[in-house]
């Protein structure tokens, strides 16, 4: 169900209406909103957490949280996007809300971000350092995986700030 929401412009938007569930999830959470404090908590999250921070290169953030508590993460894009790694050769779509439950060099029962492989999009449920560090393994929800070294996300930090 969803609800109307007018704002400064006269303009209507569809405003999605949380179910208990969210609430129950985002409780006590720590809630930021902006595209750049996002983009600055993001970073930091990623950097606490042992991630590089081109590994999770998501782009016009509206909202993100934490709760501490439980590691329950979301964040929230303006509208959702795929973004191409160059150091991986992979497509990846984020939809317009990413969760997690996150830890120490892990993210898990991951939501919103998907992989293409040859022709379909799978979901990516989880996210993990391995190696200490040096790579980072990827599951999907069929259970298969692949890993990568750290550098391919390291590099694609670096070349976002060239562009």
């Amino acid at each position: 169900m969803a609800a109307l929401a007018s704002i400064d412009r006269g303009e209507s938007i569809a405003v999605a209406v949380g179910t208990s569930q969210d609430k129950q999830q985002r409780e006590g959470g720590e809630i930021v909103r902006g595209a750049d404090l996002c983009y600055q908590h993001t970073m930091d999250l990623l950097e606490e957490l042992g991630f590089p921070k081109g590994v999770m290169p998501l782009k016009d953030l509206v909202e993100c949280g934490l709760v501490r508590s439980t590691g329950f993460v979301w964040m929230n894009l303006k509208a959702p996007y795929e973004h191409f790694f160059k150091g991986t050769g992979t497509r990846v779509s984020y939809a317009k809300e990413v969760t997690a439950y996150v830890e120490k060099g892990r993210m898990k029962k991951m939501t919103g971000v998907k992989s293409k492989n040859m022709l379909l999009w799978v979901p990516i449920v989880e996210m993990s350092s391995l190696k200490d560090g040096r790579k980072i393994y990827f599951k999907t929800s069929v259970g298969i995986g692949r890993s990568f070294p750290t550098s391919a996300f390291e590099e694609e930090e670096a070349n976002k700030g060239e562009q």
